[in-house]
């Protein structure tokens, strides 16, 4: 299908895919008089495949941002005046994908998307005039253009370079250093691809509210918060509270520490993990040796929810308070001087599945401290002690998360699922790990985790938040018909995708014949395709290919399907429909590989005789115009010179799904 989103690997198909989409887009634009330009074009599809969700139709705000002030000063070489279109073209791009059913419905809406450009543009010319914005290539690019160079001449930066080596440019050595520091702080324009999160379910906000104020932690705080006060409590000079102010307030919030015999309240780790949460929620505040309630955080306090949000959001901050346990015999475990970065790993791993052992969970853990920490020879005999550690300490971060409601702990067997890739060869643990796990996972017995609701909703947010995919069943509901479809096409499971669908087909006015008018409408036809797969598994009852075989306009899609299935007999159709069904095949296959590479494949296939298929397939009166046009442009021209006579076969399937082809140059 015309897909928007692609993996780093999938070189080839991206290329081609983004080639269509340019090619597509300008042809449309100009028909209609809007501002267009290859190279940025090529730059908006460029930055969202590059970045960490890679979805090319995906584009709200801070995606829109992201383009315009950074990337295209970044990374973009050409004359300003070319440069200064970069916002209309964006915009006739959004236009372009909304009009054609590309757009993504979970980002901004066309109207949202123009009034965000709208408000960048002010921005996007000082972006423009900040040299120290650019990328190293990009200053080097944008000197020689400034010194007459005409980059589009074969040689001509070579040459430039060469004049650079003697010393015969002058340039901006100042501007260089900032460019080259700040490349070195913040990183360049392209982000680590991050892996795609299967969907969730949730269960409806008034539970997930409930469930928040249940939360033992959230109550705990707020105990914590109320005891402390506006008036506040006195600390010792190490900045502490008293002892007896310590047991005081641990028998108000049930931690049952008030029964420990302690020389210091910091030999108290609930308590100290509560107070440095509180201090990182803005709960609480020390000063002049107090401790006060902060008198603006009364709000939060009074919104269970939301302090469950802001508390699960800085856990990750508190590492030494979650791991250092009593009387520990290292001042500093090894998990928490990772904390930051291997908590939110480890809630991620656990995302959309269930009762995961925590056995597991302790080896990829060990495995991550250690790519953090260099063990010495002498060190090494420490390393079964450290990794005992390291999982003690991961079972209090599951005791935390459990007090805070974000997860669950079980016991019980381990599912055979989580033991079915310990022989693989790709298998990243240890041959040790390997053999611990095994043992372990045999035992009937185990300590079993899961994600709650609430800390589904918590891994989700933070997952949007760093600009990841985390679809959601059911944020669909409302989407256009031709996106939705599309998403589900590429980014769902055909079970959540049904459920989507059916949730969509529950609203008022939306209806299955909605859905069906926005595939007959759809532009492309490895996309028709692709819709017409999930609509049919997700009504099952309808036999939904069999009962639009008929169809004037999905009819040789229909057709395609039901020959791939083994369902209908080419010999059965008629010499009209087996042309509109070459031309639906061959229309995909212009959309998969390109015109060089149908070309290539027709030639192959019939030599100088391919001209006189590819006519009878423009005469075929299939709908679509579009693709007709290029078909008979890019495809039948290049043909016609070797034509010599007709084909004697005509297939019923296309000959190929990918071809190699040319990259775009720009």
């Amino acid at each position: 299908m015309v897909r928007t989103w692609f993996e780093l690997e999938e070189a080839e198909e991206f290329e081609a895919a983004k080639d269509l989409l340019i090619r597509r887009c300008v042809t449309w634009a100009e028909e209609r008089g809007h501002p267009v330009d290859d190279l940025l074009l090529s730059a908006a599809v460029d930055a969202r495949h590059e970045s960490r969700d890679g979805r090319l139709a995906y584009w709200d705000a801070a995606r829109i941002r992201f383009f315009l002030l950074r990337y295209v000063p970044y990374k973009v070489t050409a004359p300003r005046e070319e440069l200064d279109l970069a916002p209309e073209v964006l915009r006739t791009y959004l236009r372009y994908l909304d009009v054609t059913g590309l757009r993504d419905p979970r980002g901004a809406t066309l109207a949202e998307a123009e009034e965000i450009i709208d408000g960048a543009r002010t921005e996007y010319a000082a972006a423009l005039d900040d040299p120290t914005l650019r990328g190293v290539a990009t200053f080097w690019a944008h000197t020689a253009l400034d010194q007459g160079v005409d980059l589009t001449v074969p040689g001509a930066f070579e040459r430039f370079q060469r004049e650079l080596d003697a010393g015969r440019v002058p340039y901006d050595e100042q501007v260089l250093d900032q460019i080259v520091q700040n490349r070195f702080l913040n990183g360049g324009v392209t982000e680590e691809r991050a892996f795609p999160q299967p969907p969730v379910s949730l269960p409806p906000a008034p539970e997930l509210a409930e469930a928040a104020a249940r939360s033992r932690s959230v109550r705990r705080l707020v105990t914590l918060a109320d005891w402390v006060g506006k008036d506040g409590r006195t600390l010792t000079s190490a900045g502490n509270l008293r002892v007896a102010d310590a047991l005081e307030v641990s028998a108000l919030l049930g931690t049952g520490e008030e029964r420990l015999r302690v020389r210091s309240a910091t030999e108290l780790p609930q308590l100290n993990l509560l107070l440095a949460w509180a201090g990182k929620l803005r709960l609480t505040r020390t000063a002049k040796g107090r401790i006060y309630r902060v008198a603006k955080a009364a709000p939060l306090l009074r919104d269970p929810e939301a302090l469950w949000r802001r508390a699960f959001e800085v856990l990750p901050e508190l590492g030494r308070e979650v791991t250092v346990p009593v009387g520990t015999w290292r001042p500093v475990p090894l998990l928490a001087e990772v904390f930051e970065e291997v908590l939110p790993d480890v809630l991620n791993t656990m995302y959309g599945l269930d009762d995961l052992p925590v056995v597991r969970l302790e080896e990829t853990v060990w495995l991550a401290c250690q790519e953090y920490f260099v063990l010495d020879e002498q060190e090494e005999r420490l390393r079964d002690l450290w990794r005992r550690e390291v999982a003690r300490d991961l079972g209090r971060v599951f005791e935390v998360l459990s007090d805070l409601g974000a997860v669950e702990l079980i016991r019980g067997p381990a599912d055979p699922l989580y033991a079915s890739d310990l022989d693989h060869d790709d298998q990243p643990l240890p041959p040790d790990a390997v053999e611990r796990l095994r043992a372990a996972l045999a035992e009937p017995d185990l300590p079993l985790v899961r994600l709650t609701p609430l800390g589904v909703r918590g891994v989700r947010d933070r997952l949007l938040a760093e600009g990841r995919d985390a679809p959601l069943v059911g944020e669909l509901a409302t989407a256009p018909p031709a996106g939705l479809l599309g998403v589900l096409a590429q980014h769902y499971p055909p079970e959540d995708a049904a459920a989507e669908i059916q949730g969509w087909l529950a609203r008022p006015g939306q209806d299955v014949e909605t859905l069906l008018q926005a595939v007959r409408d759809c532009p492309f036809r490895t996309r028709v395709a692709a819709m017409l797969r999930v609509l049919a598994d997700a009504l099952p009852g309808r036999r939904l290919p069999h009962d639009l075989r008929d169809d004037p306009v999905l009819g040789p899609a229909v057709w395609t399907q039901l020959v791939d299935a083994g369902e209908l007999d080419p010999g059965s159709l008629s010499e009209r429909e087996h042309l509109l069904l070459g031309a639906e095949n061959f229309l995909s296959v212009l959309e998969l590989a390109g015109p060089e590479g149908l070309v290539e494949q027709l030639r192959t296939m019939g030599g100088g005789d391919a001209y006189e298929f590819v006519a009878a397939i423009l005469a075929s009166g299939h709908h679509d115009a579009v693709g007709l046009r290029e078909l008979r442009e890019l495809v039948a021209e290049p043909l016609r010179r070797t034509a010599r006579h007709p084909l004697r076969l005509v297939p019923t399937r296309p000959p190929g799904a990918r071809g190699r082809r040319k990259k775009r140059k720009h």
